[in-house]
């Protein structure tokens, strides 16, 4: 299977998985679920994006061998966190953005309100979904995972890597800084990803190891690569809004050292991801092909 195959099966699969568990049938428990609070969250997890997360996950695993768990549950639990993390990051006290996936974004389809209240629901959702046995049949895992998704959605994660962002708009960070900004924003829930699917597919402390370091510089990739394309591309290339560092006074590579300068780190992280890779020989192909795409992808 080609990436492009890979990147299209998951995404689907995704797709109809999110489409089925967040409807109202699926959100009314134990009480009938408010059909403006669902439309909000519909509108912030259906209809865009590439589930890379998700296909993180499958590939992870892939790599170690088989399961018995659900990866397409496991990867549907990281979109929501993703998910309800763009709903909150486009809020008018975040980014203050209307655009995301060429579409309003959630408060601005409804009101920042019922967004907060969407990405809240996402947020929640997910952890109900990796605590049900249909995830895993085996509670020991199922609570891996569920310790793996807090560990990057939290304070020490990406809720951390926003407030980090939060406080350079007002004074700046060195080099370092924006690395860890880098690791916790994006990365950690990348790092989470792919440690979700190895330890599902029950890989041993060296396997996982070396994903996790991998998992860590694919995180610093695409964040570097997303700095690049907000500094190259317009608001219609991208499917948001375009430009949104630079006016909000971000401390960023491109801001601090210029362009030159963070696409010359890109592709030093990039060799070292591939690096990282090289136990895994063919498995690991389609990893490669990812994690390349993470650097070069256009928008």
């Amino acid at each position: 299977m080609s990436l492009d195959d890979a990147v299209k099966s998951c995404a689907h699969a995704i797709e109809h998985f999110l489409d089925s568990e967040l409807s109202t049938t699926g959100l009314s428990t134990p009480y009938a679920a408010p059909d403006r609070l669902v439309g909000a969250v519909r509108h912030g997890a259906l209809n865009g994006g590439k589930r890379l997360r998700p296909l993180l996950v499958k590939l992870s695993a892939d790599l170690i061998g088989k399961t018995n768990g659900d990866l397409i549950r496991a990867g549907a639990a990281l979109e929501y966190v993703h998910c309800y993390s763009l709903v909150h990051d486009d809020l008018p006290d975040m980014d203050d953005d209307e655009l995301r996936r060429g579409q309003p974004t959630v408060h601005v389809a409804y009101d920042p309100a019922t967004a907060i209240l969407a990405g809240d629901s996402l947020l929640t959702h997910a952890f109900g979904l990796l605590a049900d046995p249909l995830t895993h049949p085996d509670s020991n895992i199922r609570t891996q995972l569920i310790t793996e998704l807090v560990h990057g959605a939290g304070v020490g994660g990406m809720a951390g890597g926003q407030m980090r962002d939060i406080e350079g708009e007002r004074q700046g960070y060195d080099p370092e800084t924006i690395s860890l900004i880098h690791a916790m924003k994006t990365g950690a829930l990348i790092r989470a990803s792919v440690r979700m699917g190895a330890i599902m597919a029950q890989a041993t402390s060296d396997q996982l190891a070396a994903l996790t370091k991998f998992a860590e510089a694919a995180g610093r990739i695409y964040q570097m690569s997303d700095d690049i394309l907000d500094a190259t591309k317009t608001s219609q290339e991208l499917g948001k809004t375009a430009g949104k560092d630079a006016a909000q006074g971000k401390s960023t590579l491109i801001a601090t050292h210029g362009l030159d300068h963070a696409q010359t780190v890109l592709d030093n992280e990039l060799q070292n991801a591939l690096t990282l890779l090289a136990n895994f020989d063919d498995r690991a192909n389609l990893m490669r092909e990812l994690v390349t795409y993470f650097a070069r992808r256009e928008a």
